[in-house]
């Protein structure tokens, strides 16, 4: 590694002592001769006996070029000091980008890391404070989507900004995205009470380009002890922050050993899962739709099971978002879609495959194309598939989502509007995009019989529904009251524990030719 320029600067000013101690030397040197030999006189005598040679002119003219080359000498030895000088400077400021953020002027994830290597007697590292909290902030994304990366800048300065003031003579440090670090010098005897004033501070709403933003964020604390290194803090602080994360918006987490613990068996699922995709140990079961007008079964919905001797406890609530966070979902969801087709191609020609989409999926404008491919590969025909989509999938990006959309129907492919009621319903939605069904939530099936609220929502969605000339499916029916109550109102389709659980491929045909289902019997029994 080539020396600094401080280094540089030293050696040069060694060699330059030692010069000026050489030439002082030497000029003390010449002065003893000179006197001892009278050398002005003799020189004197000398230039008057040759006055033809012009020696005294020539000596003159070495004076002054000697004058002038100190002058000149000098003024190098000044710009040579400027240049040092901006190089200093320059390196002291490409040392300041490297571990701090250009945006908000924080310390950044390098100089915290470079710290990690800085220890002392007692094997600490040199910044270990006595509580580091790790904060995400919730909310950054959709502003950052809805009022433009200028104004996420600008949330992002505001919010370093109160970060600083919260810890007072601590560090902030941005780790990068909307994630920071708090060290904190002087622990406070009440560590929520302190994350608690972290999310208060960050909740303060904020006026941006004339709107006003209001995010909220997630606090994990980790207290440091005597023994403890400021990397294993940090990572304690990441552990809690994520749990607190998962608890909801403004929480606040302190971390526990039992938090490590979480943590290795999430690794540990993520491991399986990961075997599980490449293995294809997750395998699509099937939950029939029921005509109500018929009684008669006209499809099944694919839903992902993990039922291997591996999955014993893998629920779909936890390996699909897992799958999501990991980004899996893709290559999940075309293996399933894959073996379901084939399943389905199995069944008599007038049952569909119902099948859902991550809403992570919906952000893929090449989404459509990848399922037409696979329907290609199976040879199942487009007009037996219909795709669910959720409210919350097409909110994140309506552009994207009716792109996709469009290019699924046009390829006569039926796309139907799932958990309607529950995420983001609107009548704008429903008039800009196109659907074949309409999906209401079980959250509003498991009461409606005995609300009259309830009731009457689920009445406008199917009316809504007939207006748009959309099925309506009913999901979590689990009682024969629900299922006439259902018809007489008009709904399409149901399904649920009343008439069967997701089923493997496997029992599909024992269960078509076992169950028949009689809605005027129904109807009479009600």
């Amino acid at each position: 590694m080539r020396p600094s320029v401080k280094k540089i600067r030293l050696l040069l000013g060694n060699a330059a002592y030692r010069d000026a101690v050489w030439l002082g030397l030497a000029g003390f040197v010449f002065w003893l001769v000179a006197i001892a030999f009278d050398a002005h006189d003799s020189m004197h005598d000398f230039i008057l006996t040759h006055e033809h040679w012009e020696l005294d002119e020539i000596i003159l003219a070495i004076a002054a070029m000697g004058i002038a080359g100190f002058i000149y000498g000098y003024r190098r030895i000044v710009d040579l000091n400027k240049e040092i000088g901006l190089r200093d400077t320059a390196e002291d400021k490409v040392a300041w980008i490297a571990n701090h953020d250009s945006l908000t002027s924080l310390p950044n994830r390098h100089f915290l890391e470079s710290n990690y290597k800085s220890r002392n007697a007692h094997g600490r590292s040199a910044l270990t404070p006595e509580m580091v909290a790790s904060v995400d902030l919730d909310g950054f994304k959709q502003v950052n989507d809805l009022l433009g990366h200028s104004a996420g800048d600008e949330l992002l300065v505001a919010t370093a900004e109160r970060l600083k003031s919260a810890v007072g003579d601590g560090l902030v440090v941005r780790m990068g995205g909307d994630e920071f670090v708090l060290l904190i010098h002087t622990a406070p005897k009440n560590p929520v009470s302190f994350g608690n004033l972290v999310i208060r501070k960050l909740s303060e709403p904020l006026v941006i380009n004339g709107v006003q933003v209001k995010i909220s964020g997630s606090v994990g604390l980790a207290v440091a002890g005597r023994a403890r290194d400021l990397d294993t803090v940090v990572r304690e602080a990441d552990m809690a922050m994520y749990v607190a994360k998962r608890s909801g918006r403004n929480a606040v987490a302190v971390f526990t050993p039992d938090m490590e613990q979480g943590f290795l068996r999430r690794a540990e699922c993520e491991l399986e899962l990961r075997r599980a995709i490449k293995k294809n140990r997750i395998v699509p079961h099937y939950q029939p739709l029921i005509d109500l007008g018929t009684g008669k079964t006209c499809g099944f919905e694919a839903l992902a099971r993990w039922t291997d001797k591996f999955g014993p406890g893998y629920t779909p609530d936890v390996y699909i978002p897992l799958a999501e966070d990991l980004g899996l979902i893709v290559e999940l969801s075309e293996q399933i879609l894959r073996r379901a087709c084939l399943d389905a191609k199995k069944w008599p020609r007038d049952l569909d495959l119902s099948f859902n989409i991550s809403p992570t999926q919906l952000t893929d404008r090449l989404l459509g194309l990848r399922i037409v491919q696979i329907l290609g590969e199976t040879e199942f025909p487009p007009q037996r598939l219909q795709i669910e989509i959720t409210e919350s999938a097409i909110a994140k990006d309506s552009d994207t989502a009716f792109r996709i959309i469009s290019d699924l129907r046009a390829s006569g492919i039926r796309v139907v509007l799932d958990d309607f009621g529950t995420g983001y319903s609107s009548l704008a939605q429903l008039s800009r995009f196109e659907f074949d069904g309409i999906k209401i939530d079980r959250e509003f099936i498991a009461s409606f019989l005995n609300d009259e609220k309830q009731m009457k929502i689920i009445r406008a969605i199917i009316c809504l529904a007939k207006g748009l000339n959309a099925k309506t499916t009913a999901e979590g029916v689990e009682t024969d009251s629900q299922v006439f109550a259902l018809r007489k109102i008009g709904c399409d389709i149901v399904q649920g524990y009343f008439f069967a659980k997701a089923m493997p491929a496997s029992e599909v045909q024992g269960y078509l030719a076992d169950n028949t289902f009689d809605p005027k019997a129904n109807q009479e029994s009600a």
